[in-house]
């Protein structure tokens, strides 16, 4: 599927305000400053975003993952290299805290950061749109690229793919941001777009 620079460009606008608004709700939870940037936005086949995520040192993988519907559906994925997200949890309850309680509490603490991030983002985005989403309740999914995005259940599908850089507490932390659709949810999403260009240039 083809996106112009423009439609690139306003996905790109679209995901850092998302992003932002997530980072301030994340915020007020950790009482920490948190930073999230999207430095840049692909559409690629599942394939593609397998092997970007699947670097050398990327190979064990953690992603929180909700599915939405409503007039876009498929899966958002927030997903970070396994010691990422350790460094995510000790940043968010507490960097002196022991290696092992920091696992024992690792996947309520991912899903909980997951949720508010992945449902800010989404919201908003369907907010600026202006449409209705419904969120299922978050996961946690552990594993490589294949399997992140081996979704049975969407054989036609693009990933909308996003580098995020992701700062709490002064720790850098890298990460991939995943919209998993298919080719209608896809193309809808591009008129929603256009709409949106649309209107921004009438005002």
């Amino acid at each position: 599927m083809k996106v112009s620079e423009l439609e690139r460009d306003a996905i790109t606008e679209l995901a850092n305000i998302a992003v932002g608004r997530a980072a301030s709700s994340l915020r007020q939870i950790v009482g920490y400053e948190v930073l999230l940037t999207v430095p840049s936005v692909d559409i690629l086949s599942r394939d593609a975003a397998a092997t970007i995520i699947a670097k050398p040192g990327n190979r064990a993988l953690v992603a929180i993952c909700q599915d939405f519907d409503g007039p876009i559906s498929g899966r958002a994925l927030l997903i970070f290299p396994e010691a990422n997200s350790l460094e995510l949890v000790r940043a968010i309850i507490g960097r002196d805290m022991p290696l092992e309680d920091v696992m024992d509490l690792e996947d309520a603490a991912l899903l909980e950061t997951g949720n508010i991030i992945l449902n800010s983002y989404v919201a908003t985005i369907a907010n600026i749109l202006k449409r209705g989403l419904n969120m299922s309740l978050p996961s946690v999914l552990r594993g490589d690229g294949k399997m992140l995005f081996g979704d049975p259940a969407v054989e036609e599908s693009l990933v909308l793919f996003l580098y995020i850089n992701f700062e709490i507490s002064k720790k850098a932390i890298k990460g991939y941001l995943a919209l998993l659709m298919d080719l209608p949810s896809l193309e809808a999403l591009k008129i929603l777009v256009n709409e949106y260009l649309s209107l921004a240039e009438n005002k």
